[in-house]
């Protein structure tokens, strides 16, 4: 598999001047983030343009200069320092549909922005409009029919509490930072997905407004094709403004919470976790971690600043079943720290929330893997070894057994075979510290490539990579989803994303 192509900056500098653009990146050279010429938007936006949109608005509208501006285009990775022509805040589906409208005519270049916390920045571009939905965070929850409806602009956390107000939830992510548009338009998963699926797995409907502006809800019944594409196919196909999502029976107790034991004990507590995991039932997911122990009061002080392995527990089976069969984690040898302990859902989904603090500086590569061997453990232990940041992390998240039960084609997040996900979560503080950190996680990668099915995950994209890296998150699906766009989007007005051109 082909995984990026190198050119001089000489190269790369005459390829963006044909553009009238000058290039520079954080990620250093690389030309798979270089722009179609056919699809790149480059027109600006002038004072009398932006009179007139602002006249046709109930949101908000942020020029350059302007209070607001700097706060509403910063995202959560410190990395993305992108510059838009305007950022409106919408209030409602009529400030999408008349910004959809504005960016058609003028050609001008669009993003949309739910919780901002991609790792790529996609939720801003430089010189075009921005849509912030974040002012758009209604959930409706319907307990009897086992669903709710949530606008675009909310977080997991929004979702998470209004369903657990009925003992439900829906298959959502692990921080509950994270907007739920971007989440589940990418595919999604969290500690739910060995139960039931991909979050998109479980969206009934999805209302979106298209590039010709018009506002259209796509469900099984209607637009069943649409709905197939919005189910993993990212920001390709318009702007969602709101999604109905199936919920669960879950808590609103449940067993959770990490246990830590010092990294010497890592090859013992990995083969416990390889065993543990490949007997336990769907309703218990149990996330592997090496990173360096944070300053936390559940861990021993004597561990502060220390390598550690730790096992991250979620099971939501009856609390008598999950207490028991959590027992032998907690027995293992002589955890340094264990707070797996009875907690609500919400509280869990909360727990990672102040490791990934907005504003710090983050570069991640991940990929799909089929199982956990022994070699394969070895090579990402080895590769924990090296990291110096007290922030950065190797992660190893069980997707299960039910995200293959559906056909290859059910939705076209693709990469059924997947088991589970690889995260190298590279995290720091400082930007002299970039290049550094960069390459540890470039090098771990290089290292863990020959134990992935061939496939990765779109949301974990970086900015740097590029058409090949998206082929291979879509796998047999993109040829499908090329078609979807050619329908919804046939001048790609929708391509501040991981962009699927249409066919």
């Amino acid at each position: 598999m082909h995984f990026g192509r190198e050119k001089t900056q000489k190269a790369r500098n005459v390829d963006f001047a044909l553009l009238g653009r000058p290039l520079w990146s954080p990620f250093g050279v690389d030309t798979d983030n270089v722009p179609d010429p056919r699809t790149e938007h480059l027109v600006s936006i002038d004072k009398a343009q932006a009179d007139g949109l602002k006249a046709k608005l109930r949101g908000p509208m942020h020029l350059p200069g302007e209070p607001g501006y700097d706060d509403n285009r910063s995202v959560w990775n410190g990395m993305i320092d992108k510059k838009p022509a305007a950022i409106v805040r919408c209030l409602g589906v009529a400030d999408v549909v008349a910004c959809v409208h504005f960016a058609r005519e003028n050609g001008i270049k669009i993003a949309v922005k739910g919780g901002g916390h991609n790792i790529a920045g996609l939720a801003v571009c430089d010189d075009g409009l921005v849509l912030d939905m974040g002012l758009m965070r209604g959930v409706w929850v319907h307990p009897k029919e086992k669903h709710a409806h949530a606008q675009a602009g909310c977080l997991l956390g929004d979702v998470d509490r209004e369903t657990q107000v009925h003992g439900l939830a829906a298959v959502l992510g692990f921080v509950s930072n994270t907007g739920i548009a971007g989440l589940t338009l990418g595919g999604g998963f969290g500690y739910l997905t060995s139960r039931w699926g991909w979050t998109c797995d479980n969206v009934e409907s999805v209302d979106i407004v298209t590039a010709e502006g018009k506002l259209v809800r796509a469900t099984e019944a209607e637009h069943p094709d649409l709905l197939w594409g919005l189910r993993g196919g990212g920001g390709n196909f318009g702007v969602a403004t709101g999604f109905t999502y199936r919920l669960y029976p879950v808590g609103p107790e449940i067993i959770g919470g990490p246990i830590a034991w010092p990294a010497e004990n890592a090859e013992a507590v990995l083969a416990l976790h390889r065993e543990f995991t490949a007997s336990a039932p769907p309703e218990c997911a149990v996330v592997a971690v090496m990173r360096v122990a944070p300053p936390a009061p559940w861990i021993a002080k004597e561990m502060h600043g220390k390598p550690i392995v730790m096992l991250l527990v979620c099971d939501t089976g009856p609390l008598a079943e999950a207490e028991k069969r959590v027992a032998p984690l907690k027995a293992f040898l002589k955890p340094v720290g264990d707070v797996c302990i009875k907690r609500s859902y919400v509280s869990l989904q909360n727990l990672l929330d102040a490791t990934q603090p907005k504003g710090r500086r983050y570069y991640w590569k991940s990929e799909f893997l089929p199982s956990l061997g022994e070699e394969m453990t070895k090579t990402w232990m080895a590769n924990a070894a090296k990291i110096s940041s007290p922030h950065g992390a190797m992660v190893l998240f069980p997707i299960g057994k039910a995200v293959g039960e559906k056909p290859a084609g059910h939705s076209a997040v693709g990469n059924r075979d997947a088991r589970w996900v690889l995260n190298i979560t590279a995290a720091w503080d400082k930007p002299e510290d970039d290049a550094k950190q960069i390459e540890w996680a470039r090098s771990a990668w290089r290292d863990m490539q020959s134990f992935s099915t061939g496939g990765t995950y779109v949301n974990f994209l970086n900015a740097e990579e590029g058409d090949d890296r998206t082929r291979a998150a879509y796998g047999a699906n993109h040829a499908r989803l090329a078609q979807v766009k050619k329908t919804w989007d046939p001048g790609n007005l929708f391509s501040a994303n991981k962009n699927i051109v249409p066919a």
